[in-house]
């Protein structure tokens, strides 16, 4: 028998094995057919909780009707916003996790077409009153802080990079300082990056973010952030 004979044969077998199994049949399942955003508030200020996208907030949501459940995840984008279009109309259970914020009880929601979900959280620690400018060769930050828990502060720092999403975790160039104490709430914090020391990435004539942030002991806490401010070097 010809060699082309006989790949012909295999793979007719293969084939009436597969729809023996059932494996060659069309896979017919809806496809999602529902969406959901929302953001994450300061429950006083009533004010969008800036964050990191990398290693930042998670929203934790498990589909009901099933046995055993996968828990899935959404990441909030910089300005403390979410979205996802690739839902199922169903009953979820749902939470925000390993947050700048004091960590709120699960929630469970329906989710149909178009769903407007929001968190309301307290930060754990509030920016007040941030400026960030250009002073000769040196970015200068000047900044309050609002204390809404008893545990002490442990750093803050001052962040660059190209991106918007400039963070603790994407800098280019940062300064932080370790304060591990508490609050000061009468007390005008500063930081500064001397641009001299950094001519390779913070190049005269480009435009780059810089972002206060101020991080707090408190369990899987992450940086609390002013908004992020664009500044051309001069």
């Amino acid at each position: 028998m010809e060699i082309k004979n006989i790949i012909k044969l295999a793979t007719l077998s293969l084939l009436l094995q597969l729809s023996a199994c059932g494996l060659s049949e069309i896979d017919n399942y809806d496809g999602p057919n529902a969406a959901i955003h929302g953001g994450i508030y300061d429950i006083e200020t009533k004010e969008l909780i800036q964050q990191d996208i990398v290693r930042g907030t998670q929203i934790e949501y498990v589909e009901h009707g099933y046995a055993n459940p996968q828990t899935q995840y959404m990441v909030v984008k910089n300005d403390g916003t979410y979205q996802n279009k690739l839902m199922f109309a169903n009953k979820y259970t749902i939470r925000a996790v390993r947050g700048n914020f004091v960590p709120p009880p699960s929630q469970e929601i329906t989710v149909s077409s178009n769903t407007e979900h929001n968190f309301e959280v307290l930060p754990y620690v509030r920016i007040k009153n941030a400026n960030i400018s250009q002073q000769g060769n040196k970015i200068v930050a000047t900044f309050g802080l609002d204390k809404t828990v008893e545990n002490s502060l442990q750093r803050i720092g001052l962040f660059a990079h190209t991106e918007i999403n400039v963070g603790e975790p994407l800098h280019k160039v940062s300064v932080q300082q370790t304060i591990n104490g508490a609050v000061d709430e009468a007390n005008t914090y500063r930081l500064e990056i001397d641009l001299a020391q950094h001519t390779t990435s913070l190049m005269n004539g480009k435009p780059y973010y810089f972002r206060i942030g101020a991080l707090m002991n408190a369990g899987e806490a992450k940086f609390n952030y002013a908004p992020a401010i664009r500044i051309t070097i001069q």
